[in-house]
């Protein structure tokens, strides 16, 4: 099915995930490392509904992210990933878990190698973003990596959306917020 999204109109999309189809996303917060935040990850029919209580202290991240795909996904034939969301005006993260051999070699690393940026919501109504392949980089554990990689889309292991204090370059994020969230993830494709 062909369907307009920006300047990738003519591609095809694939549907990586909508309503029900978030099943096996977990949460993953802060209190992996000494944190207080809470939050979990809860499907429904509307899609995928992330929920918490964020503290900045000790960590300052909530997360949802997807089960490991194996085989990893090929999004070799897209160039962007589309979110459509029901945000509350903070600012996210989306992290790209690559399936390659700098992804497994990552992994020996606590958190392993991310590809990610940040993203803005609305604080009412649906937010649709567009997320360019070209904008992913590298982080360990929110700081960015030096080295020459290259992000490779025909083997994506994972995703991950985060509220966290840290934004895609390490700094500050600045539409980071303390206490109660809320986010419905609707739909993620690849176009």
């Amino acid at each position: 099915m062909r369907r307009p999204v920006g300047a990738w109109a003519e591609l095809m999309t694939l549907l990586i995930a909508s309503g029900a189809g978030f099943s096996g996303w977990n949460s993953l917060n802060d209190t992996i490392m000494g944190g207080r935040s809470q939050g979990s990850c809860r499907v429904s029919s509307d899609g995928l509904l992330m929920e918490a209580l964020v503290v900045a202290e000790g960590g300052g991240f909530v997360s949802c992210r997807s089960p490991r795909w194996q085989p990893p996904l090929d999004l070799s034939a897209a160039k962007a990933l589309v979110l459509e969301l029901e945000g509350d005006g903070r600012r996210y993260k989306l992290a790209v878990a690559p399936g390659d051999l700098a992804g497994r070699l990552g992994e020996l690393i606590p958190g392993g190698l991310r590809w990610v940026t940040d993203f803005d919501t609305e604080a009412e109504g649906i937010t649709r973003v567009t997320i360019p392949f070209e904008q992913l980089r590298p982080t360990v554990r929110a700081t960015p990596v030096s080295l020459p990689l290259r992000f490779d889309p025909s083997r994506v292991s994972q995703l991950q959306i985060l509220h966290s204090r840290f934004s895609d370059a390490g700094g500050e994020n600045p539409g980071f917020r303390a206490g109660p969230l809320r986010l419905l993830l609707r739909r993620i494709e690849a176009v």
